[in-house]
């Protein structure tokens, strides 16, 4: 090799990469000021089912089926519903071959997760989103998908719908509470367009104010684990949402230190406390803080609204929210209001 055009080839390289850094950054699309939409889904648009995290049988997705079929929508069953591994719905390569199958098929209009579980971050670095980037398409599922909620937040800008999944439908309508009714019709009402509004009764341990911006969140224990990822969430300017279950206080209060720490509750425009299923204390090691303690020491330095008990978790009144869409937010004396723009 000639040594002078070696050396010349590796400065040249070298001073290229700050600048080639620059541009990655000032395009990264979660600094742009709004997301991407995709299509709303029409009569006739087709639904594809598929689960990338747990198992789950065909005859247990089939109320969910039934469902969106009365809604308008026809569904295409993915490959991993019915197989098996361990806990999985499939290997990791069947899994990521379904979703990857309905990321790049243009007839699929939207994409549900049957059910949450473990799974995703296995096979997230695995998917090629370049189809999806170019004709993005509505994908929907809560818990364990925050995984991919957080991924298209931070690489494509794309809004996704945070909700309840397959495994979430009624087996009968007609016998259905209402609650369940409402946050399963709010599916549709996010998959068609409707302009979405949703209200919290007032906490006493809310703090007032008014805010408008992207939505970004979900799992609270999932954001903590993607923090350094290329799926981390970037959530300046945002309003973020969080909620969990079946972790201890003393968790919950690590997982909150952990947004403190890492800047994530610094800039936020508004912060929303969804519903924490707290496993109870050990005798002998209780920790001694509640969940409102928890949040409000971790945010006592910023100025923000907040509303706690919001209805998004895995609860019963678990509502369809679009990340990625900018919404109007409001904490009042009468209670707190979310609502798309």
């Amino acid at each position: 090799m000639n040594r002078k055009y070696f050396l010349s080839s590796f400065l040249v390289a070298t001073t290229a990469i700050p600048v080639l850094n620059t541009l990655a950054k000032a395009v990264e699309p979660e600094n742009l000021a709004s997301f991407k939409i995709p299509p709303y889904l029409r009569q006739g648009d087709v639904i594809g089912i598929t689960s990338p995290a747990g198992y789950i049988t065909l005859e247990q997705i089939q109320p969910s089926v039934l469902q969106m079929q009365s809604w308008g929508f026809n569904l295409k069953i993915g490959a991993t519903i019915g197989k098996r591994d361990f806990t999985y719905g499939g290997t990791d390569e069947e899994r990521r071959a379904d979703f990857q199958q309905m990321l790049d098929d243009s007839n699929i209009k939207a994409i549900m997760c049957a059910r949450g579980g473990y799974g995703f971050v296995r096979i997230i670095d695995k998917l090629d989103f370049s189809t999806f980037k170019r004709n993005p398409k509505w994908i929907i599922g809560f818990s364990d998908v925050t995984v991919l909620h957080c991924h298209l937040a931070k690489n494509y800008g794309v809004a996704s719908i945070h909700s309840k999944m397959c495994n979430s439908f009624p087996d009968d309508w007609n016998k259905a509470e209402p609650i369940q009714i409402e946050t399963i019709l709010s599916i549709k009402n996010a998959l068609i367009g409707e302009r979405m509004t949703y209200s919290a009764p007032i906490s006493q341990n809310n703090r007032l104010g008014k805010a408008e911006g992207i939505l970004v969140g979900g799992n609270l224990s999932i954001i903590e684990t993607l923090a350094g990822s290329d799926s981390d969430l970037n959530t300046n300017n945002k309003i973020l949402f969080v909620e969990d279950t079946g972790e201890y206080l003393y968790s919950i209060d690590r997982m909150f230190w952990n947004l403190k720490r890492s800047g994530k509750l610094k800039n936020l425009k508004g912060l929303i406390v969804g519903g924490f299923k707290v496993k109870p204390d050990d005798a002998g090691e209780e920790f001694g803080k509640t969940i409102y303690d928890i949040v409000l020491e971790k945010v006592a330095e910023y100025n923000y609204p907040i509303a706690f008990d919001f209805p998004v978790g895995h609860q019963r009144n678990n509502f369809a929210l679009k990340c990625g869409m900018k919404h109007f937010f409001e904490v009042s004396e009468s209670g707190s209001i979310l609502q798309t723009n």
